[in-house]
């Protein structure tokens, strides 16, 4: 009798906080993507921090008899986590099983839905766009291809009719050039905009989105963070879907 090949079990990999708020967020955005596609096991780990471990998670699952599976970083840009971290955990991995490490969320459409939303849910409206200037905040990344990804986000966004949009870190250190969230509220004063808002690219509270936070007090408007937005959610499957082709090499392979 023909049975139907069971999909490979999705690892949601996140980083981990102290702040409580950090593991609530993930575990709903995860019920989430359960929810736009019943029948898919999805199991989290979390990097640092939080319970359960990723090592924990794959090892549960390879005494399961799991085979195969998406490991999915739960992580906007291709930086050190993405490039280093993970892969290194994943290669430690039972040897029984067959991981695919997929791809980041970002940068997608879909992500920028996001964006736009909570500045309207913060007070905005689009009548606003062309008369407020827009901080687009992230974590920060001495990496070159996370930091340049931001800044096309900004020129990208910019593009749908804000007055400007500008990349800013909440960390410090960074080779950038971009400002920290503060700098770039007074920045955007000082062009000209009639009002400024901050909208926080990153997807679960925590240290770094509450120094965006902090860095927003002179901002008109604060946006959340992206959260267990449902758009997130595709993004999350879409990059699960991916990977799961036979086309992406086995993580070690």
């Amino acid at each position: 009798m023909y049975r139907k090949p069971v999909p490979p079990v999705l690892v949601v990999i996140a980083h981990g906080s102290r702040d409580p708020r950090h593991a609530a967020t993930v575990h709903a955005l995860v019920r989430r993507v359960r929810s736009l596609r019943p029948g898919l096991r999805v199991e989290t780990g979390f990097l640092d921090f939080n319970i359960p471990s990723v090592p924990g998670v794959l090892e549960s699952l390879a005494a399961e008899g799991v085979r195969d599976v998406v490991a999915l970083p739960l992580l906007l840009t291709r930086a050190f986590h993405a490039k280093a971290d993970i892969p290194a955990v994943l290669r430690d991995a039972p040897a029984q099983l067959r991981i695919r490490q997929a791809e980041v969320l970002g940068p997608s459409p879909l992500l920028l839905t996001v964006l736009e939303r909570r500045l309207y849910e913060a007070g905005l409206t689009p009548a606003d766009k062309s008369s407020t200037g827009v901080v687009l905040a992230s974590a920060g990344s001495t990496d070159p291809e996370a930091i340049a990804v931001i800044a096309e986000i900004a020129r990208e966004w910019r593009r749908t009719g804000w007055c400007a949009v500008r990349p800013a870190f909440a960390s410090a250190g960074s080779p950038s050039g971009f400002p920290r969230t503060g700098d770039a509220v007074r920045e955007l004063r000082a062009l000209g905009c009639s009002r400024v808002a901050v909208a926080p690219y990153v997807l679960a509270p925590g240290f770094l989105p509450d120094r965006i936070a902090r860095g927003a007090a002179a901002a008109d408007f604060l946006a959340d963070v992206l959260g267990p937005a449902p758009e997130v959610a595709r993004v999350l499957l879409e990059r699960y879907d991916a990977a799961r082709t036979p086309a992406l090499a086995a993580v070690g392979a």
